[in-house]
């Protein structure tokens, strides 16, 4: 009877031994942001996906389900597919130009970082990133238009004829992947800056005392040394340019003729200006799953690599 006693007296003063002041003190702190997570990003996803099983306009109270039709649709919709094809074009550009242009202005400014206007340079250089994609959308429509377009202008004074760049269906899509390289490149210039100038000095110091030119340095032991940030930025890149949305908006509106749509902007066209609330819901979960996948398979990728290495 005492044995039994003393066994329910330990069993109520036992704890774990994970649970103390540090674990509920991380607990409380990581409450509120978990809730908001789960409020404003894990709980529309969910319902985004219970939406694609329904046709619905989005303002009536009344739901009809269609089961699978929704993503049957999907399955068999051309603009759905080219839009597809247009955001892989934009994460194959937006990488092949955004970080090696990003790279190569990081090791411009690490080569001068004692020159005094470094600061100015960096501030010049970081300005498309401080301007809002909006903004940007509308300057560059200006800058593109056919009749006043600064570039046509440009280019009738070497007597070449002006385009309409986003007005043709040839030239819509690489020019708004031109303005969004030009708006995220220094972002990544400023990443790569950061990585550069944390390698010590003396790596740079016995590299020269063993006769490496800078070319030779940045090859054989900066661009290595950097090689984890510099896959970062390429899933960045990718994630980016795949649920990139406002500044094509802005310009194109994905037109003309679909030339610029991208899956964002048709699940937008879909679930607002044309009430189909479940087919967009769909759209918007096929996106979901499709970053996802390339997220996971890029950083499985990164992971073997980092272990090969």
């Amino acid at each position: 009877m005492q044995r039994s006693q003393h066994l329910s007296t330990v069993r109520r003063t036992y704890k774990p031994t994970w649970w103390n002041e540090k674990t509920l003190t991380v607990v409380l702190f990581l409450a509120p942001t978990m809730l908001l997570l789960g409020l404003y990003v894990v709980y529309p996803i969910i319902d985004a996906f219970r939406l694609s099983f329904f046709r619905w306009n989005g303002l009536s109270a009344e739901l009809t389900s269609v089961g699978w039709e929704n993503w049957r649709r999907l399955a068999a919709d051309t603009i759905f597919w080219r839009a597809l094809r247009n955001n892989l074009i934009v994460v194959g550009l937006s990488i092949a130009i955004q970080i090696p242009t990003g790279l190569g202005l990081a090791v411009l400014l690490e080569q001068g970082r004692k020159l005094p206007l470094l600061r100015v340079f960096k501030t010049i250089y970081f300005f498309p990133m401080l301007m809002s994609s909006v903004a940007i959308g509308i300057l560059f429509k200006y800058i593109f238009d056919p009749v006043f377009g600064l570039v046509n202008q440009l280019l009738e004074l070497v007597r070449i004829p002006p385009q309409s760049w986003l007005g043709d269906s040839r030239l819509a899509l690489i020019t708004v992947i031109i303005v969004i390289s030009w708006q995220f490149i220094p972002f990544y210039m400023m990443l790569f800056v950061a990585a550069l100038t944390s390698i010590p000095v003396e790596l740079r110091d016995a590299a020269r005392l063993d006769g490496a030119t800078n070319s030779k340095y940045y090859r054989y032991i900066a661009i290595p040394l950097v090689s984890g940030t510099i896959r970062t930025a390429v899933i960045l890149a990718l994630i980016g340019s795949l649920k990139y949305f406002d500044l094509i908006w802005v310009m194109t509106e994905g037109g003309p003729n679909h030339a610029s749509e991208l899956m964002a902007t048709y699940m937008y066209k879909k679930a607002f200006p044309s009430f189909e609330v479940g087919y967009g819901s769909t759209v918007a979960g096929a996106l979901f799953v499709l970053v996802m996948l390339l997220s996971l398979a890029a950083l499985r990728f990164t992971r073997r690599y980092e272990t090969e290495v």
